[in-house]
């Protein structure tokens, strides 16, 4: 029986009785699903794509990239309108993009002011360097080579790097300081390479893309990664399960894949197989150090995980959580303060310090907030392993994971 969620002011998740044995087809990565899109958009639709992601980003990308209207709302999807801004700025197109009142107090004057540099017309509609933006017909520069910060947002570059073969030579990009989410780049440039795009990198950080253009050919979008997190909280914080998420690569293109190697040494081992991968419970270390600088996506499942469990951690690479659907590292601390633990920003700029009390209680009165942030929801609900658990607002999945819920109704839990 499918759990119907709609608006409602909470559930409270309780665990499965007995020993989890469950196997699970993920949802689609709307990372790779997106970015696939984008792709398709600029070849001319000459790409075949199969298993699309049916999350709420990837489904608003679909309904804008086939409309004809002028005004499209990309509602909270913050990688719809970074990718949509860079595609429809370097096509020609006339369009203004808005959202949510929290879209529209998210930062895009980066990805302005480097696509204006080549050319893009772009106007701001309300307050500068933040949506709504209104977009008219590229006029090219003449300049090829541009620089942009690279520890802000990956999806800025990966923007400019998708529509880049709509300029007439091609683009030099160069990443300045330190660059974030670097797989999610690479993700970007083998997607471009395997439809005919090829890159290559100047030193450690100049990318360049000759001028080419998109060939046709097929691809299936994998499972996806940050999904299947939620699964490696619930398998380390039972005391007897073994969970397949089905539809995982080994050597995935997305970046939160690193999940596999976090979770080794916090107590859940994986083993691939053909159909993806299988999760069981191993010893787990009593304090770990984790960079999320490559995978800040993760940040939340991992440290909600680690708080109820009592393992201390040093974490570091959360710069692009306060731009966010929330501010996240403000939430984490707030809802990981509910039941005893603490996370707090170390004299060293940048770390923090997450610890927990050693009598961590977990039950219905605990009512964890989600910001309108659906990786909340998903990365608190697996504490109900320890007891239940109130989570309010658990609509908020439709954005990544639609099947979140049911999916965990398969594996045993009750709402």
């Amino acid at each position: 029986m499918k759990i119907l969620i709609k608006m409602q002011e909470s559930i409270i998740v309780s665990r499965p009785k007995g020993k989890i044995k469950a196997s699970i087809k993920l949802v689609s990565s709307k990372s790779e699903s997106n970015r696939a899109l984008i792709i398709k958009a600029v070849s001319g639709n000459s790409c075949i794509l199969h298993n699309l992601s049916e999350a709420r980003d990837t489904q608003t990308m679909l309904r804008l990239l086939s409309s004809n209207e002028q005004l499209l709302d990309v509602i909270d999807a913050g990688t719809t309108m970074r990718f949509l801004t860079a595609y429809f700025a370097l096509s020609g197109a006339d369009k203004i993009l808005t959202g949510t009142a929290r879209m529209c107090e998210r930062p895009i004057g980066i990805l302005v002011d480097a696509l204006r540099t080549l050319g893009a017309q772009i106007e701001y509609l309300n307050k500068d360097g933040y949506p709504p933006i209104k977009i008219q017909p590229f006029q090219f520069s003449g300049h090829n080579h541009l620089q942009i910060k690279g520890d802000v947002s990956s999806q800025y570059i990966s923007a400019i790097l998708m529509s880049s073969v709509l300029l007439p030579e091609g683009i030099k990009l160069e990443l300045t300081g330190k660059i974030s989410s670097r797989p999610y780049i690479e993700m970007t440039l083998d997607l471009m390479r395997h439809f005919g795009v090829n890159s290559y990198w100047e030193g450690e950080n100049v990318i360049v893309v000759p001028k080419q253009a998109y060939i046709t050919n097929e691809y299936t979008i994998e499972s996806d990664w940050s999904g299947a997190s939620y699964w490696f909280s619930i398998v380390g914080l039972s005391e007897d399960a073994e969970i397949e998420l089905i539809g995982l690569k080994e050597n995935s293109l997305q970046g939160d894949s690193a999940i596999v190697k976090i979770m080794d040494e916090l107590g859940v081992k994986a083993v691939f197989n053909h159909n993806g991968v299988v999760l069981t419970r191993k010893t787990a270390a009593k304090e770990a150090f984790i960079d999320f600088s490559d995978c800040p996506d993760l940040a939340q499942t991992v440290v909600a995980f680690a708080a109820a469990k009592g393992i201390s951690l040093r974490i570091k690479g959360l710069e692009s959580l306060r731009i966010k659907e929330t501010d996240r590292i403000t939430a984490l601390q707030n809802e990981i303060g509910k039941y005893g633990a603490t996370m707090t920003e170390t004299s060293e700029q940048g770390y923090f310090e997450v610890k927990s009390s050693n009598q961590v209680v977990i039950n219905s009165s605990i009512h964890i907030a989600t910001y309108d942030d659906h990786r909340m929801a998903m990365a608190f609900a697996p504490l109900a392993m320890l007891g239940d658990i109130t989570i309010q607002h658990p609509e908020v999945v439709q954005k990544s994971y639609p099947g979140y819920w049911n999916d965990l109704k398969a594996a045993g839990f009750n709402f």
